[in-house]
């Protein structure tokens, strides 16, 4: 049966970076006759450049009738002074909203052979193995009323609106208690209900959840102390589940306890599924076209969507195999050089390696 995939690269790196992926998934596409079709498309600055929005309804339309989408990164200095309202991000947000993708899981999981990679200490992150499970269409990145005003004094004011709905936390809650059943059966609910009603009402819920999962344990951090824990205790977490806001944060921390954001993944789902996966990571503009990006959260990503969205485990599996054995040959990045007997290598000669991993195993 035939699975549709489109295909974003967007911008700065993600041209290279998408590259890699698909090499990837070509050859897995034609070895275990998955079924793969490919279709590609513009998004964020490089739609801006080609049809003047971030976001076509073209493309919208293009990925609703996919079976999974693969984005690159989006933005970039060439675009910041356009609107708000037409920004690169929108089209992030745009598929975001339009997909209903409400459930973002961001794994951090620290590689052993890139312990040394890390910002803290290795004893601290051995065997870390965090997911991170983001609420993605609600919250204040969403609410309205927003905007920036004139006040009585000349002066202007910004204002953004931050809103969740029972049903907005439940449907998050849930993904989070199921998949801490598939791993260690502990959830860790961040919120900042000692100042903010919102979450307030996000504790409530999740509480009212806890007893339909009896063999998962619930507990509740505020999000000051949860960011610190992370630095200070990694190991303690299992599922942390937040809002949106909070878990764009976390989950941007998290990946320097793993050497390197260019190492994680992170899928986005929908009700049915569906989902678009995408490298952690920014467009680094800065490095666009240098051959020095690290590919391996983009590969990753690709694993996650042949698993979540594409049902296709062995496939998934043997991408995250590869990526290890492409490790453990000692081959780096730039961002994850670190130290003893390795080989530094570019964007490519990175994707190159874990092919032939595939290839040879």
């Amino acid at each position: 049966m035939t699975k549709k995939v489109l295909v974003l690269p967007g911008d700065g790196i993600g041209p290279e970076i998408i590259a890699q992926a698909t090499k990837v998934l070509d050859y897995l596409n034609a070895s275990l006759s998955l079924g793969l079709e490919f279709t590609r498309a513009l998004v964020g600055g490089a739609s801006i450049d080609e049809a003047g929005v971030p976001l076509t309804d073209q493309t919208l339309d293009l990925a609703k009738q996919s079976d999974a989408i693969l984005l690159g990164a989006v933005g970039g200095t060439k675009w910041d002074t356009l609107d708000m309202a037409i920004r690169p991000e929108k089209g992030l947000l745009g598929l975001r909203s339009g997909l209903e993708l409400f459930a973002n899981l961001r794994p951090a999981i620290l590689y052993p052979q890139l312990a040394e990679a890390s910002s803290l200490r290795p004893e601290i992150v051995a065997g870390l193995d965090i997911l991170i499970v983001r609420e993605l269409t609600g919250g204040i990145y969403f609410g309205q009323p927003r905007g920036i005003q004139p006040l009585e004094d000349g002066s202007r004011e910004g204002f953004n609106t931050y809103r969740y709905s029972e049903s907005e936390i439940r449907r998050i809650g849930r993904i989070a208690f199921e998949s801490a059943r598939k791993r260690n059966n502990q959830v860790c609910s961040v919120d900042k209900a000692n100042v903010l009603e919102v979450t307030v009402l996000w504790r409530e819920v999740m509480d009212q959840l806890a007893p339909e999962y009896p063999d998962v344990t619930l507990s509740h951090m505020y999000v000051d102390n949860a960011a610190m824990q992370l630095v200070k205790a990694p190991k303690q977490f299992d599922v942390i589940v937040t809002g949106n806001m909070f878990g764009d944060i976390l989950s941007d921390e998290a990946a320097m306890l793993t050497g390197s954001i260019g190492m994680l993944p992170s899928a986005s789902l929908n009700s049915s599924g569906q989902g678009m996966y995408e490298p952690c990571h920014g467009s680094a503009p800065d490095i666009a076209g240098q051959d020095l990006a690290n590919p391996l959260a983009t590969i990753l990503s690709a694993a996650m969507m042949l698993r979540y969205s594409l049902q296709q485990e062995e496939a998934a599996q043997r991408i995250e195999k590869a990526v290890s054995k492409v490790l453990d040959q000692g081959y780096r990045t730039a961002d994850i050089v670190g130290s003893g007997d390795i080989t530094k290598v570019g964007t490519n000669a990175m994707g190159d390696a874990v092919l032939a991993a595939l290839k040879s195993a």
